[in-house]
C-alpha cells in the first residue's frame, strides 16, 4: 500500500462530505470522535476537499514539529507550513530563535502568497499570540531577480546591506552574500538552499541553487525573491496580528478552540504584567510584539471553525466519526496477531504505518515464529498516532506504539550545517596559519585574494611558501587543501615549491603504508585460513529483544547492527569495531550481539577502563 491508496480510503468518509455541506450554513462546526492521528488525516483531506487554505492548532510546539513530520509526507505536495514562536521562549521577545524565525519566515511567506491555493499552516497558542510583519512591508522589502534583468552588481550590494545582509567570502547561512566578479550569491531567509546569480556585464545571465559543500548546481529559475529577516525592526516597523490579515475563507481546525482562545489571552495578559521588564531587558514595548485581546476574537467572529472534541454534545453542527485509539499490546506478539485477525474477520483492513522497512520485516519474522497467518497492509510513512475508524472499518496501527519507542521527530532543518563545516573552517583562518596542500605541502595561509583570470576576476586562496613563493588556488579547489595539525607548539618546516622535498616525504610515507598493509594482508590471511564460530541467524528472541528498545535506530545503528550480525554468523573470525560519540547508540549495538551470543551458549565478556562505567553497563544490560 501507498500513501495516496491510504488517503483514498480516507477521503471516501461522511463526514468530510458532511462537513463541506453544513459549511454552506454555518462556519462553525463540531467533530466528534476523532482518534489518535485520525484528526490530522481529516484536517488533511477536507482542507484538500473544499479548497481552503487551514490553520490547525496545537498545543505546543513539539506537537507542531510532530505534526508537520507527519502531514508533509501525506500531503504529496508540499505545502504544509509550520510557523512557530519566532523566540527562544514564551513572551521573551529580546530573544529571537534563528532557526525558529526561519520556518516562521517561510511559513508567513508562503501563506501570504496569493499564488498558493490550498494550504495548510501549523501553529499554537503562544506563536498566534506574536504579532507578525505587514504583507505590503514585505513586498516593499523584498528584492526580486529574474533572468535578462539589467541591474549591476553594486546596487543588489546596496540592497543587501540595507536588509541587514552580511558580506562573507563563502556563503553557508541566511543572511549572507559573497560577491565575486560576474557572481553573487545570496542566501536568502525564505530559501532553502543559497542563490548563485551569475551576470553577462549588467545583465541576469543565470539564476541557479547551489550546494554549500561542493559549491554544485542544484536547480536552475528564471526568477527568485531574496527575502530579509522578519524580525528586522527597522525593516518591518508596523506589525499587526495574524487574524486581521488572513482571508475569511480560513478554516481554524483545533481541540477546543476556547481553550486555544484562552491561551492566546493568557499570553498576551502574562506579557502586559511583564510590561516592565520587557522594556527594561529588551528594550520591547508589549503593544509591538504581541496582538491585542479584542484581536483574539476573530477565531468566533470572522473565520470558519472546527471544533474537535473527543466528548459528544447536544449540537447540530456536530458530525460525527466513529474512531478509537490504537490498542496497547504491551509487546505481547501473540495479542497483536489475535487483535489482526479478529479485525480481519469482522471485515477490517489492517494497516501498519513504519518509517523504516526493517520494521516491518521484523514484525513479520515474529509472526512467522509464532507461527501464526497475519494479513496486514504494510505502508512506508509516519504516522504519530494508530486509529481505528470504525465506519470505513480501517485499523490503521503504527509499529512505534506495537514496539512501545519513542517516535524521532525533528523540526525541518532549513539548511546543514554539517555541509558548511570546511568553508567555516577556511574563515576561522587567519593569515600566518600552516596549512596542507596535498600537491605541494606544507605552507601558510595568506589569506583571500582576487585575481585575473583570463580577464575575469576569481576569488582565490592565498599560500605563502619557503622564500615567498605564492601560490593561488581556485575556491573550487578547496577540498585539497587542510590545517596543519601537528604537535602543539611545534611549527612545521615550511616546504619550497617546486622542490622534490614534499614529493620525497609523500613517497616515503606512502612506502611504510605499503609496509604496514602488506603486514596487515598477511595477518588477515592468516585469520581467513582458521575457522571460527559462525552463530546461528536471528531467532524470535533476538526480534523481541530488539523490538524492546524504546528508541528507532538511527540509520548508523542499522548499517552497524546488520555488520556485525553478518561477522558473527559468518565462520571467519570476527574483527570490528564500533566507534561513535556519546550518546550515539553504540550499547545498544553490544547488547544485541552479546544476546545473540548467549542464544548460541556462548558466554560474553564485557570490559570497560572504570568502575564506575562498569556498573553502568551492569545495570543497562540486566
Amino acid at each position: 500500500m501507498d500513501i495516496k491508496e491510504l488517503l483514498l480510503l480516507l477521503n471516501q468518509h461522511p463526514g468530510l462530505a458532511e462537513t463541506k455541506t453544513k459549511f454552506e450554513k454555518n462556519n462553525h462546526l463540531v467533530w466528534n470522535g476523532l482518534k489518535g492521528s485520525s484528526l490530522s488525516m481529516m484536517s488533511l483531506l477536507l482542507a484538500k476537499r473544499i479548497g481552503k487554505k487551514a490553520v490547525l492548532v496545537v498545543d505546543e510546539k513539539e506537537d507542531g514539529a510532530q505534526l508537520q513530520n507527519e502531514l508533509e509526507l501525506f500531503s504529496c505536495d508540499g505545502c504544509v507550513y509550520f510557523m512557530p514562536s519566532a523566540f527562544k521562549r514564551s513572551i521573551a521577545y529580546g530573544q529571537p530563535d534563528a532557526e525558529s524565525s526561519l520556518l516562521r519566515t517561510e511559513a508567513l511567506t508562503n501563506f501570504f502568497n496569493p499564488r498558493f491555493g490550498q494550504m495548510i499552516l501549523i501553529t499554537y497558542p503562544e506563536a498566534l499570540a506574536e504579532k507578525v510583519f505587514l504583507p505590503n512591508e514585505l513586498v516593499d522589502n523584498t528584492l526580486k531577480v529574474k533572468k535578462g534583468d539589467k541591474l549591476s552588481t553594486n546596487f543588489i550590494e546596496e540592497v543587501l546591506i540595507e536588509y541587514g545582509f552580511e558580506r562573507v567570502d563563502f556563503v553557508y547561512q541566511p543572511g549572507q552574500y559573497a560577491m565575486r566578479g560576474g557572481l553573487i550569491d545570496v542566501f536568502s531567509y525564505a530559501a532553502d538552499w543559497p542563490y548563485r546569480i551569475d551576470f553577462f556585464g549588467e545583465e541576469v545571465e543565470s539564476i541557479r541553487t547551489f550546494d554549500i559543500e561542493n559549491q554544485l548546481s542544484k536547480e536552475t529559475f528564471d526568477e527568485v525573491k531574496i527575502i530579509p529577516d522578519l524580525n528586522d525592526e527597522t525593516l518591518f516597523k508596523n506589525r499587526t496580528d495574524l487574524f486581521s490579515l488572513l482571508d475569511e475563507n480560513v478554516v481554524f481546525i483545533g481541540k477546543n478552540i476556547d481553550r486555544i482562545k484562552e491561551r492566546i489571552s493568557q499570553t498576551i495578559q502574562l506579557a502586559i504584567e511583564k510590561r516592565e521588564d520587557l522594556k527594561e531587558e529588551f528594550n520591547v514595548d508589549v503593544e509591538d510584539a504581541v496582538v491585542g485581546k479584542e484581536q483574539v476574537d476573530f477565531l468566533n467572529d470572522k473565520f470558519y471553525t472546527i471544533d474537535a472534541r473527543l466528548i459528544p454534545e447536544k449540537n447540530s453542527n456536530q458530525i460525527e466519526f466513529n474512531t478509537s485509539p490504537q490498542p496497547a499490546f504491551n509487546k505481547k506478539f501473540e495479542l497483536i496477531a489475535d487483535n489482526l485477525k479478529q479485525n480481519a474477520g469482522n471485515g477490517y483492513r489492517n494497516i501498519i504505518v513504519s518509517t523504516q522497512q526493517n520494521q516491518i520485516d521484523r514484525l513479520s519474522h515474529i509472526f512467522n515464529e509464532i507461527e501464526t497467518s497475519v494479513n496486514f497492509d504494510p505502508l512506508i510513512g509516519r504516522l504519530h498516532q494508530g486509529f481505528i475508524d470504525h465506519d470505513l472499518k480501517i485499523a490503521c496501527y503504527t509499529d512505534h506504539q506495537i514496539f512501545e519507542r519513542y517516535q524521532r521527530f525533528q523540526l525541518k532543518q532549513r539548511f546543514n550545517k554539517k555541509e558548511a563545516i570546511s568553508l567555516q573552517e577556511l574563515s576561522r583562518l587567519h593569515p600566518g596559519d600552516y596549512v596542507v596542500h596535498i600537491d605541494h605541502g606544507v605552507g601558510k595561509f595568506g589569506g583571500l585574494e582576487k585575481i585575473d583570470i583570463n580577464g575575469k576576476p576569481q576569488e582565490t586562496i592565498k599560500l605563502i611558501y619557503r622564500d615567498n613563493d605564492v601560490l593561488y588556488v581556485n575556491i573550487h579547489s578547496l577540498h585539497r587543501i587542510s590545517k596543519y595539525k601537528g604537535k602543539d607548539g611545534t611549527p612545521p618546516r615550511i616546504h619550497k615549491l617546486g622542490s622534490a622535498t614534499w614529493a620525497k616525504l609523500k613517497s616515503k610515507t606512502k612506502s611504510k603504508v605499503k609496509d604496514i598493509a602488506r603486514d596487515l594482508i598477511k595477518l588477515y590471511a592468516a585469520r581467513r585460513e582458521k575457522k571460527g564460530f559462525a552463530f546461528s541467524g536471528d531467532s524470535y528472541l533476538n526480534e523481541q529483544l530488539e523490538a524492546s528498545f524504546i528508541y528507532e535506530d538511527t540509520p548508523d545503528q542499522i548499517k552497524a547492527t546488520q555488520n556485525v550480525k553478518a561477522d558473527m554468523e559468518d565462520d571467519i573470525p570476527m574483527d570490528r569495531l564500533v566507534c561513535g560519540d556519546v550518546g550515539f547508540g553504540k550499547t545498544e549495538i553490544a547488547i544485541r550481539a552479546a544476546f545473540k551470543a548467549a542464544c548460541d551458549s556462548k558466554q560474553v565478556a564485557v570490559l570497560v577502563p572504570t568502575t564506575i562505567l562498569a556498573f553502568q553497563h551492569y545495570k543497562t544490560f540486566s
